[in-house]
């Protein structure tokens, strides 16, 4: 290679590098900023996971929309989800734990209050935040960006906020909220692994084994994400997946699978033999079995004014003396449960509960 060949070779990489850069920067809509080595981001479009308008959220390369079967409930927020996956990197199939997302991944949770819950996806919304778990080398981190009132950028916010918001209920009702936005110590607090770091907690196999529509056509998540290459060893038939029920489908399940996948979600995060309250022995979580810790005549361990004067979690055949169904219609601090989370009762998830105790026998209670 001769002197002057050599020279031109080395001034040509940087030059390369460069033409990478205005390549990528010229076409910013297909290209994820994420250096998960790198310290946050202030500002939620330097990020670039959506393609276009931000407030559309419409997801950029590896960026994979999913929805869960039972979701949490956050005060009648809807929420629209997403996998970021950098190139190269799966996931291992696993039915006995969240998914096992690689470093340099990250799940994006926005919430946000269409104006009219009546009309179809798309039309008219408020969105109040975008989470983010960050999944670095040290584990993962929890970041919220709020958004600003014209819906055009969202800042780096560790210290929580309060917003009014108000919508249309599918009832026609117009209804409002304080909306609480977490600080960095609250969310925390649920995505508790056994008090050592945070986790993800919904995107478990069984509560993504569901269908989405992918650029209009209708497909299973589970099989789209294998079909992409980012989802391993998957069985090839979604009807060889557990699957969660879908807490308010009475058609499909019955009110006992309902119930439970309700609680494995909006409680059993918390109530398990892992979790923040597992000093309670109240386990929620779906893989118990056991009638006692699941709260069958169960005395509270420490619950103070939260029992209401009630003796047991459940008294089968009576929710109005279950502790249970006690804590999920208040929104006074001390007694609510969930305690973060919500300001609002759920009602339509308080009816689900009060009637799986209604329902249940008598002979089910046996007091140790």
């Amino acid at each position: 290679m001769s002197l002057a060949f050599r020279r031109f070779f080395i001034l040509l990489i940087p030059v390369a590098f460069v033409c990478y850069l205005v390549s990528c920067n010229t076409k910013k809509s297909t290209c994820v900023v994420l250096d998960v080595a790198q310290k946050p981001f202030e500002k939620l479009s330097d990020y670039n996971f959506f393609a276009g308008v931000m407030n559309e959220l419409k997801p950029n390369a590896r960026v994979i929309a999913y929805d869960l079967n039972t979701p949490l409930f956050t005060d009648y927020a809807q929420k629209a989800r997403f996998i970021y996956m950098p190139d190269g990197k799966t996931i291992e199939y696993d039915t006995t734990k969240v998914l096992q997302l690689p470093v340099g991944a990250c799940l994006i949770k926005n919430f946000y209050y269409q104006n009219d819950f009546r009309e179809k996806a798309g039309s008219p919304k408020r969105i109040m935040e975008t989470r983010l778990l960050v999944h670095r080398a040290e584990g993962w981190d929890a970041l919220d960006y709020v958004w600003n009132d014209e819906q055009t950028e969202a800042m780096l916010e560790d210290a929580g906020d309060i917003k009014k918001v108000s919508w249309t209920h599918y009832d026609g009702t117009k209804r409002e909220a304080d909306y609480f936005i977490p600080n960095k110590n609250q969310c925390k607090g649920c995505h508790w692994n056994n008090s050592t770091s945070i986790t993800p907690i919904g995107p478990k196999v069984r509560n993504l084994n569901r269908d989405f529509v992918y650029d209009g056509v209708s497909e299973n998540q589970l099989t789209h994400m294998a079909k992409m290459g980012v989802l391993k060893n998957a069985p090839a038939l979604p009807t060889q997946t557990p699957k969660l029920a879908t807490w308010s489908d009475s058609v499909n399940y019955s009110v006992n699978d309902r119930a439970r996948a309700y609680l494995e979600v909006n409680c059993g995060h918390c109530h398990n033999p892992k979790g923040p309250a597992y000093t309670s022995g109240l386990h929620l979580n779906l893989e118990n079995a056991n009638l006692q810790n699941l709260g069958f005549c169960k005395a509270p361990v420490a619950a103070g004014k939260g029992t209401g004067n009630r003796l047991y979690d459940i008294i089968p055949g009576h929710p109005d003396k279950s502790i249970m169904t006690y804590r999920m219609a208040s929104v006074e601090p001390g007694i609510k449960m969930p305690e973060l989370g919500r300001g609002l009762v759920h009602q339509e998830g308080l009816d689900l509960i009060t009637r799986w105790i209604a329902e249940m026998k008598p002979e089910d209670c046996k007091v140790n």
